[in-house]
């Protein structure tokens, strides 16, 4: 065990908290046991039970991130708030870059934007790195669509082959061996994670921004377009960051929690309950804003050089 890679977490931690506690921003401490969870067909899950002889038993399920209880407070009128937590992710792989359970950083800017969340962000890290921080973790952020990305890396227009079959040609094409009943989804993934991801630029951190809004998720849709208000940040090769403006209309959670809970019950080896009334948060009560998840083991990773997020945490499950 590295003890000085120890103490720098430690200390790295206490300037992110600086950071927002400077700025404005509430500091919340939420549970990390559920007895329902967002929706997230791309995410596994740990399952649990509260046994209590006198009220019966209870399921409850390990948080794979704080959202569904800091929406909650933004709806009671918390404000800006960040939180600095353990999340956990099930039938993951642990390796150089995972752990199932991790560090997350999570928080929520009232009045803000998906691209106001950039500045945000670049302002964190311009307090996190000095002279002699890596170069590939330094602001300003390269910045790229995922338009952008897919013409430059996988050689075609994703605006101009939206539908399933031109998906599935172009995979094709690229010889990615597509089976033919395969989502849309699934194809997009096929193309992203074998030629547009390995070829992002590491040179310094990058925004990937525009989703696809066929990818569901609870970020805005850009109206009139293909896009949703969604961007990652990339550093080092690695997905660092995941942030949205949050959609706030409760027809569309609804239906969200509909289409995701079903494709849940249906393909995942965990399913979970959910709140149906999860939706009654939103609407006028809720502000417009956006929020980033950031992983803190994989920036600690960075910000220190070290090439494995066993080496920035301790007793990691690998």
């Amino acid at each position: 065990m590295n003890w000085e890679l120890i103490k720098k977490r430690s200390e790295i931690i206490m300037q992110i908290r600086s950071f927002f506690i400077n700025k404005g921003y509430l500091e919340v401490d939420t549970p990390l046991l559920s007895p329902d969870l967002i929706p997230e067909s791309s995410i596994e899950i740990y399952k649990t039970e509260m046994i209590n002889p006198f009220k019966g038993n209870k399921d409850l399920y390990l948080i794979p991130s704080p959202e569904i209880w800091m929406k909650k407070l933004l709806s009671m009128g918390s404000g800006d708030i960040f939180q600095i937590c353990k999340s956990f992710r099930n039938s993951e792989q642990s390796g150089r870059q995972h752990n199932s359970e991790f560090t997350m950083l999570e928080w929520y800017k009232t009045g803000f934007g998906y691209l106001d969340n950039i500045q945000e962000t670049e302002e964190l890290f311009h307090f996190l790195t000095d002279e002699n921080s890596p170069g590939n973790i330094k602001p300003p952020f390269a910045r790229m669509s995922m338009e952008e990305a897919f013409i430059r890396y996988a050689g075609f227009s994703l605006e101009a082959h939206y539908e399933r079959e031109q998906l599935y040609s172009q995979c094709l094409k690229l010889d990615l061996g597509p089976e033919e009943d395969e989502s849309w989804e699934v194809l997009f993934n096929r193309i992203f994670i074998d030629r547009v991801e390995p070829n992002l630029p590491q040179e310094k951190p990058l925004v990937l921004y525009n989703y696809p809004s066929r990818i569901k998720t609870l970020a805005k849709e850009i109206d009139g377009t293909l896009w949703s208000e969604r961007w990652e940040l990339y550093a080092g090769g690695m997905e660092l960051a995941n942030c949205f403006s949050e959609e706030n209309d409760r027809k569309k959670i609804r239906d969200y929690y509909a289409e995701e809970k079903a494709l849940k019950d249906a393909l995942s080896p965990v399913s979970h309950k959910v709140d149906e009334n999860f939706h009654e948060f939103f609407g006028k009560g809720f502000p417009r804003c956006s929020g980033v998840a950031m992983g803190v083991d994989r920036l600690i990773m960075l910000l220190t050089g070290e090439r494995s997020i066993g080496g920035v945490i301790l007793f990691p499950h690998l």
